[in-house]
Parts: structure tokens; C-alpha cells; sequence
């Protein structure tokens, strides 16, 4: 894995817009060739692979849909034949969505698109990407919560069951690869200004915040870059929060 000819990759999902956008970016500051995951909107997946290659970054798309078990297989393992000896070295579980809705009138679909979108998603590519991290006794995994996932926000009971599952696998998981030098942990932004947040009232909402302002994506990427960092290596199953103070 030492070897100087291993190029060394960084798998984002959900990386074409917002957090996964400004996470690979930065990733690739760090030297990382970038595997930039997206399920459908290709023009800005391929925004960011033109941003990553116009400072001097190595990327590629890898399409796939993170809540279906067979598309994460067949993607994962046709990019693996297709690069013999490159390892993934960091896994950025990002990917999901917002359906909010009272629980009274929630959808069947409300539920399962939110669960599998982001907790269900969390586990087909960390399960998949995991074997080889376990083989090289190397890797980093942050996973992506939510202050939603340890506060619990009314109009959220989807998307606070979903990240709350992701911060109990994440010190789960944690505690079962730290002697193979795998580091598990957790991100869990408040209201960050990004696409999913734009249809909330930030100049009311920034009231309940000490620090008075929403943060920018990329404040949640220098985070993420340091738990993908060696520096971070004994940092393992936390959940770091990341909210201008905005606590439980």
C-alpha cells in the first residue's frame, strides 16, 4: 500500500453539488485522485471534475445509485477491474436527501427514499469499499449525520431516524476495525448553505444560532479533510458536530 506507485483514490458520494462537492475539492487539494459519485445530475458532476482538474486534480465520475445494493456492487467492481492495484484510501458517505413532511402524513416513499438514500446507502458502499481498507490496514470513513440526527427536528422524522442510524453504526463500526488502523467517525453540520437548505428561512433560523450565520460547505470540507488526514488516526468513532453552536 506504501508503494510510490499506488494512486491512492478518495470515494465522495453524492459529490456532485453542496458538502460532497466542496469535500472532493478538497480532498484533492490533499493529493487525492477523486471518485466522484452522483446519481443523476451528470452537468454538475461534471462541474466539479472540470473544478478538480483546472487546479491540477486527478478525477472521475462513478455513477451509481447508493440505496440499490446491485448498482454499488456493479460500479465499485467494474471501476476495480478497471484499475488493478488502486486503492481507496477515504470514503465520504454523503449521498441522501430531504423529503420533510409531518410524520401524521408521510408517505411510504417519503420514508424509504430518506432511509435509503442516506442510511441504507452508508451501508452498501462502506460494506463494499470496507474489504479492501481491512486488506490494506488502512482507511478512513466519515460519514455524513446531521444535527437532525441527535436533536430530532419536527417535519424530520425520516431524515432523523436516517442520520441518527448513521451516528450508532458509525461507533459501531469504529470499535471493529480500529486495530486495522481504519478510522470511523461522523460529521453533523446544522444549517449549512447549500442547495438542500435553500428553501429554509435563514434570517429567521440564523436567530437561534450564537454564532449568527449559516456555514458554508466549505467549513464542513476542512473538517472532513482533517478526519481523512494521519494526523486524525487516533480519532475514531465520534460525532463531531459543526453548527455555530447550535446544540441538543
Amino acid at each position: 500500500m506504501n508503494a510510490q506507485n499506488v494512486q491512492k483514490y478518495a470515494l465522495v458520494t453524492g459529490a456532485s453539488r453542496g458538502i460532497g462537492k466542496a469535500v472532493a475539492l478538497r480532498l484533492s487539494e490533499m493529493g487525492y485522485a477523486l471518485l466522484i459519485n452522483y446519481k443523476a445530475n451528470e452537468a454538475a458532476a461534471l462541474e466539479t471534475l472540470r473544478m478538480i482538474e483546472a487546479h491540477g486534480g486527478t478525477a472521475c465520475l462513478l455513477p451509481f445509485d447508493v440505496a440499490g445494493k446491485d448498482h454499488v456492487r456493479k460500479a465499485l467492481d467494474q471501476w476495480h477491474e478497471e484499475h488493478p492495484g488502486a486503492v481507496i484510501e477515504v470514503l465520504v458517505n454523503n449521498a441522501g436527501n430531504r423529503r420533510d413532511a409531518l410524520m401524521a402524513f408521510m408517505e411510504d416513499e417519503q420514508w424509504s427514499s430518506v432511509l435509503g438514500s442516506s442510511l441504507e446507502g452508508m451501508y452498501h458502499v462502506t460494506r463494499h469499499v470496507l474489504k479492501n481498507m481491512l486488506l490494506n490496514r488502512y482507511g478512513r470513513i466519515i460519514n455524513m449525520a446531521s444535527l437532525s440526527g441527535l436533536k430530532g427536528l419536527p417535519g424530520q422524522v425520516n431524515y432523523s431516524a436516517a442520520k441518527a442510524g448513521m451516528i450508532g453504526a458509525t461507533k459501531a463500526l469504529a470499535q471493529e476495525v480500529a486495530r486495522r488502523n481504519i478510522t470511523v467517525n461522523a460529521v453533523a453540520p446544522g444549517f449549512i448553505r447549500t442547495d438542500m437548505t435553500g428553501d429554509l428561512n435563514e434570517t429567521e433560523l440564523k436567530a437561534q444560532i450564537p454564532a449568527n450565520r449559516f456555514g458554508t460547505a466549505e467549513e464542513v470540507a476542512d473538517l472532513v479533510a482533517f478526519l481523512a488526514s494521519s494526523k486524525a488516526g487516533y480519532i475514531t468513532g465520534q460525532v463531531i458536530g459543526i453548527n455555530g453552536g447550535l446544540y441538543t
